[in-house]
């Protein structure tokens, strides 16, 4: 791991608390909280959703950077429900077919190396009916696209490390073989380039 992700990590929390304090936590709250069973949060970083698990039987944090593994340890005391730690990565998750209640993706499928693997993996755990509960910031529209697509290179190198800005989210789980149930779209000022965001959830469509 770069110097780049060990910054990254060490100031991830307090460059995100405003937006997170006014639009992300909330949001968090209303996703995560009636998610039971077993949950798989993949991605989990920093541990800003621990505390929204209200009804899991059990957690498993996926984590590979060490750096944000290290940072979310030390806040596992914040969740409710009983939680597990995992260096695994987003494209090889640490369960068999068909046993996780939910998988969660919060802000993680802009900068994992395999967009449609780490999908593709998420459908292969979840259990038939699954819940796929998501917060991510995808790619805009008209002008707003035309600028994610010349600054994404850029943004990727020097803001936030390996996130992409233009990544065509929404298309993509469709594509991994989802249908949402429900979805909404949040314009977010203060993070004017990575947005729009969307929040929803989402299940595996049935096989024809």
């Amino acid at each position: 791991m770069s110097v780049r992700h060990r910054l990254f990590a060490a100031m991830y929390d307090t460059l995100s608390a405003s937006v997170e304090r006014r639009e992300l936590s909330p949001r968090r709250a209303r996703l995560l909280s009636p998610l039971a069973g077993t949950v798989v949060d993949v991605g989990a970083g920093t541990g800003a959703n621990l505390r929204h698990f209200r009804h899991a039987d059990r957690v498993i944090l996926v984590e590979p950077d060490p750096y944000m593994r290290a940072r979310l340890r030390a806040r596992l005391g914040e969740s409710p429900v009983p939680v597990e730690v995992s260096d695994a990565d987003a494209e090889h998750l640490p369960l068999p077919d068909g046993t996780a209640d939910a998988v969660v993706f919060t802000l993680v499928l802009c900068s994992v190396p395999d967009q449609r693997l780490a999908l593709l993996e998420a459908r292969r755990v979840l259990k038939p009916g699954g819940t796929l509960a998501l917060l991510e910031h995808v790619r805009g529209q008209g002008r707003a696209a035309r600028w994610q697509d010349r600054l994404d290179g850029l943004w990727g190198r020097c803001v936030a490390p390996g996130c992409h800005l233009n990544r065509n989210t929404v298309a993509s789980i469709g594509e991994a073989g989802f249908e949402f149930t429900e979805v909404s779209r949040l314009e977010a000022p203060a993070v004017a380039l990575a947005t729009p965001i969307i929040a929803g959830t989402a299940v595996p469509r049935s096989e024809p």
